[in-house]
């Protein structure tokens, strides 16, 4: 009986990637006259995802273009894909033929964020949620919540003085706290606990592979989807019922002559959350590792940042940051920018070809992902002179166009990233001027999956100067 159980669940297994292989756009493409770009699929299905997530992304990408070129295929997460890893490939993907090119993510991606979500969509339904998005983000918009952002910035760092923490999970609860905030503005303290607790359950399954069968992290995943789902519909009832004026996201989405359903609203509001989040905590994690293995930028990132609190001293001000006192950060912002280039902690975008795609001679088959690899572009020397080196001076000259793309490119570019530069700025302004800091354990090690971080999300020291 045994036997017999365990000879159906391989036959059934057998059955289930076969299925899964016959489907994907990979077949159907051998009739056709251009070739395929050069390049491996890796095993059924399941492709090259281990290699690629398990490993360092630098080595991954470096061996397929050293053998196949800057555009060669693969198969990640049951997708076939082209990774091209030139700036002119790019612009040409993101921007300048971006009609050939939706946005979009693998299958298990879209439901756990939502199919309604902005990530996935194009035309007018993403230039709508865009223009709401760039609304509630916009410089106008956001100058709002600075004094908000200080206080969290500030109670965050005080929280750790004298304590050993891990440098990246502090920053993912920052960084959270600053989304929940720019969405639901006042109201996400209520919900906020709650909020955490699903969204920490949703994320640990986002790089899982796509199996929904209980215990899984799939599965528990797509179960937190669910509760985030059932918050977030209570949060907008409760809008209605009250009817007061908010300055936020979901305020803008909320807007009735938008005609969103609660759905797409929902949708868009966790999907902003997923993106506002762990990249935003990953960039401040590498931020606090280069300032501490730079002793010369973090000595001209604080006298920067002191000069600020010397001025509003000077004048009688109180030391809470303004709006304006970010624009008096040119080095730090440069500190910013080469930290988004060096760590470049999007290694790639997934855009799908809304049909068959010619591009140097080979054919992109309708349905296929295309990975512009930022990873790669940001690490070429042939656009950034010693690359592996950290020099925010280099950026006291802008980058040739299509090199420097940390927030992607064209209509589907990242439109918060006003927000997450206001952030890092605000949190690096408390940093530097209130607190000193040591790194405990490994210097130079980094882990991978998905986001290449310092070995165990940096662990640190953290002390107040002023009990120096």
């Amino acid at each position: 009986m045994v036997m017999i159980l365990l000879v159906a669940l391989i036959t059934f297994g057998v059955m289930f990637i076969i299925h899964q292989v016959m489907k994907s756009p990979a077949f159907g493409y051998r009739n056709r006259k251009l070739p395929l770009p050069p390049g491996t699929l890796g095993y059924p299905y399941v492709g090259e995802t281990f290699q690629l997530y398990s490993h360092n992304p630098n080595v991954f990408f470096a061996s397929k273009i050293k053998k196949y070129g800057s555009v060669f295929k693969s198969h990640i997460l049951g997708c076939p894909c082209v990774m091209i890893s030139s700036p002119e490939a790019a612009k040409f993907v993101l921007s300048t033929r971006s009609d050939l090119f939706k946005p979009t993510f693998p299958a298990s991606k879209e439901r756990m964020l939502g199919k309604q979500a902005i990530f996935f969509h194009q035309n007018d339904y993403h230039l709508k949620l865009r223009k709401l998005v760039v609304r509630a983000f916009m410089p106008d918009s956001i100058r709002n919540f600075v004094s908000d952002i200080d206080s969290i910035a500030s109670a965050t760092l005080k929280s750790f003085e004298g304590s050993l923490i891990n440098t990246f999970q502090e920053m993912k609860t920052y960084t959270f706290n600053v989304a929940l905030l720019s969405i639901f503005g006042k109201d996400e303290i209520e919900y906020r606990e709650e909020l955490k607790k699903c969204y920490y359950i949703l994320e640990k399954g986002y790089n899982s592979m796509p199996i929904n069968l209980p215990g899984t992290l799939f599965n528990k995943s797509m179960k937190a989807r669910k509760e985030l789902t059932r918050i977030s519909a209570e949060i907008i009832r409760n809008r209605r019922e009250t009817k007061k004026d908010h300055q936020d996201l979901l305020a803008s989405f909320m807007c009735d002559k938008e005609g969103l359903t609660d759905e797409q609203i929902i949708d868009n509001v966790i999907g902003v959350i997923f993106a506002a989040r762990d990249t935003t905590a990953s960039v401040l994690t590498w931020i606090v590792k280069y300032l501490a293995d730079n002793q010369a930028v973090l000595l001209a990132v604080t006298e920067e940042q002191e000069a600020i609190i010397k001025e509003k001293e000077k004048s009688g001000e109180e030391r809470a940051l303004r709006w304006r006192d970010t624009k008096k950060m040119p080095y730090t912002t440069r500190v910013i920018q080469e930290t988004l280039r060096v760590a470049s902690i999007l290694s790639f975008t997934f855009r799908e070809a809304v049909e068959d795609v010619e591009y140097e001679g080979y054919l992109i088959p309708k349905g296929w992902k295309v990975l512009p690899l930022f990873r790669n572009i940001h690490h070429s020397p042939l656009h950034f002179p010693e690359p592996d080196k950290f020099d925010p001076s280099r950026f006291e000259v802008a980058p040739k166009p299509n090199t420097f793309l940390p927030f992607g490119n064209g209509i589907h570019s990242c439109p918060g990233n006003e927000l997450a530069k206001l952030e890092m700025l605000v949190l690096i302004h408390h940093l530097t001027t209130k607190y000193r800091w040591s790194i405990i354990g490994p210097q130079n090690e980094i882990q991978y999956g998905p986001f290449a971080l310092p070995q165990n999300g940096l662990p640190i020291e953290l002390f107040s100067k002023s009990q120096e």
